[in-house]
């Protein structure tokens, strides 16, 4: 339903001083419609995990803003989906009390187990604006999610755009139907359940907030927020080197078919044409990506390198255009599988920046782990009590790419903004224990900035009975390229603790009681040429474990003694010092 300006406010004639006020309190409200969303969701996913993304969009579903956390797949695949809702349901088609709800993966976030709820909101029987969520939802039945599933018709149930609720009520029937499809009910509906409470916070906050200035609407007002935004990144852009720039990154794929994603950006003037024509072709397994999402990453990475500090919304896509042939992998062509596309569009930022690096003053960050690992664990609770089932989705992060300036972060997601939810809350919801969780030392890229360090974690379950783990995970054959000189990090790997064979990866993996298993994150690249690294930072990362005395001699030339107890747990800087004359002496020789 499009609205109308209200009489004498044209954008042109807006207060500036509104616009900037309006600004922030909107980035208030949408944190406030996150954190309800949080703290009434069900799921870890979303309670713990943080897989969400939270926006306000004007009357014509154009995004004015996003909340502060959330992934980029999520709320820029969630912007682009609005055309496709509001296309679905157009003027005279909503009421007040009407509720959206889709998780179909060509319209939205490019995956059947996020679902977006969008709920129109209106004042006087005026449509004024639209608040939404996105969200991973626990389950959607079909596969356990991995990349298995041969259709995306195997990946669970698929939701249209239609209404989950109108004034009169729920829609009973719909509720009946996902329900008797998950394999978790109460976690998948609670979940829905919170996106439209949330979406309501939103509102009536935003209700207070037009109140207060007097407003009837808030089209134009968001005009001028969108317009400000394009302007910053199209002014950045222009300060760039106008020209062609290529780059290619080989990753796993599925199984032994590695894949090949390519990119052509060009830059003109204040626009920016991302092309990704020589990428492979579409998968016959679940990796495959969406336009939508391949958009989002793509966005999001423009944005990341050159304008991180504007406002993000509708005016932040403009000067941006992506293409990527049809049947390519990433813009797949139903009724293609897709559930675990995030392996394959987390690398895009990393491509991007590569290709662009050459281009942008003071450079762009090494690749970084990027693929969100992602284990879905599933079994019996106890085959010895009441039988029940448990199903977990849990997510961890290896190491980010060395910054030119900076060294990576440490098991921390890029380019995703999911979070590892706590030990604790993981193992006291289901069977499933964490025996160890640490840092896994000489992981990270060697540079001048080092990469990111990554983790090894160790798990096995409490109990008998049925178990199984889909490992969703990359840069097990294709470690994270370092830059400027920088080395590559370490590879991740999967295996089973007993015996040390790797497992199947992206499929479904059954378990024995006994087993553990065993994941080592992958780390990112490092930036700039390590042997060039100052010689207290080398050492510094010795004491705190981050690198051994091998490799901080072997990768950096500087060799390090210890004096302390060989079995000492406890390891202080007074047992390490560095012989100066050695260290001279292997720099010295490169």
């Amino acid at each position: 339903m499009i609205a109308t300006p209200a009489p004498g406010l044209a954008a042109a004639n807006i207060d500036p001083v509104i616009v900037g006020l309006v600004t922030n309190r909107l980035h208030s409200i949408l944190d406030e419609q996150q954190t309800a969303l949080i703290n009434t969701a069900f799921s870890p996913v979303v309670r713990e995990s943080y897989d969400l993304a939270c926006a306000v969009f004007d009357s014509r579903g154009r995004m004015i803003g996003q909340s502060a956390s959330g992934t980029p797949g999520h709320i820029n695949a969630m912007a682009t989906g609005m055309e496709h809702i509001v296309a679905r349901f157009p003027h005279g088609q909503l009421a007040d009390g009407d509720v959206l709800i889709t998780n179909d993966p060509w319209m939205t976030a490019g995956q059947i187990n996020d679902i977006t709820v969008a709920t129109p909101f209106f004042r006087e029987g005026r449509l004024v604006a639209w608040f939404a969520s996105c969200c991973h939802s626990p389950d959607i039945g079909g596969k356990i999610l991995s990349a298995e599933a041969r259709e995306v018709y195997e990946e669970g149930l698929r939701l249209p755009i239609m209404k989950l609720r109108t004034a009169a009520g729920p829609d009973t029937t719909l509720e009946e139907v996902i329900r008797a499809n998950v394999r978790t009910p109460d976690e998948t509906m609670g979940d829905i359940y919170a996106q439209v409470a949330s979406n309501r916070v939103g509102a009536r906050s935003l209700f207070a907030l037009m109140d207060e200035h007097g407003l009837d609407e808030i089209d134009s007002i968001a005009s001028a927020i969108m317009d400000r935004s394009e302007a910053a990144l199209r002014s950045r852009i222009t300060e760039l080197v106008d020209g062609r720039y290529s780059a290619s990154m080989e990753v796993d794929g599925f199984g032994e078919d590695s894949l090949l994603l390519a990119v052509t950006v060009t830059v003109e003037n204040d626009e920016i044409v991302v092309d990704y024509a020589g990428s492979s072709p579409q998968s016959k397994h679940g990796i495959n990506v969406v336009i939508n999402y391949t958009r989002a990453y793509t966005s999001f990475a423009i944005k990341a390198a050159l304008s991180p500090d504007v406002p993000h919304n509708e005016g932040a896509f403009r000067p941006v255009r992506t293409r990527a042939p049809e049947g390519s992998i990433l813009n797949c062509q139903e009724p293609a599988p897709v559930a675990s596309r995030h392996l394959v569009g987390h690398f895009l930022p990393s491509l991007i920046f590569q290709a662009l690096r050459p281009a942008v003053p003071g450079g762009l960050p090494a690749a970084s782990a990027d693929a969100l690992w992602m284990t879905v664990w599933r079994g019996v609770v106890d085959e010895d009590r009441e039988r029940s089932y448990f199903t977990l989705t849990s997510f961890g992060a290896g190491g980010s790419g060395g910054r030119p300036r900076k060294d990576g972060l440490t098991t921390t997601g890029f380019p995703t903004g999911v979070r590892a939810a706590p030990t604790e809350v993981l193992e006291a919801h289901t069977p499933i224990v964490q025996t160890a969780r640490e840092l896994l030392p000489d992981s990270a890229g060697p540079g001048t900035h080092r990469g990111g360090v990554s983790q090894v974690l160790r798990v096995r379950r409490r109990g008998k009975g049925t178990w199984s783990v889909n490992a969703n995970v990359d840069r097990v054959k294709f470690p994270a390229p370092g830059a400027a000189g920088g080395a590559p990090g370490r590879r991740g790997s999967f295996e089973r603790a007993s015996t040390g064979e790797p497992l199947p990866r992206k499929s479904q993996v059954f378990l024995g009681d006994d087993d553990e298993v065993i994941l080592r994150f992958p780390g990112g690249g490092g930036y700039g040429n390590p042997w060039e690294r100052p010689v207290d930072r080398v050492l510094d990362d010795v004491i705190d474990g981050y690198i051994t005395l091998e490799s901080a001699r072997d990768d950096y030339g500087v060799a390090v003694e210890y004096s302390g107890p060989a079995d000492a747990l406890v390891r202080t800087e007074r047992m390490y010092r560095v012989d100066e004359d050695e260290t001279d002496r292997l720099r010295g020789t490169r």
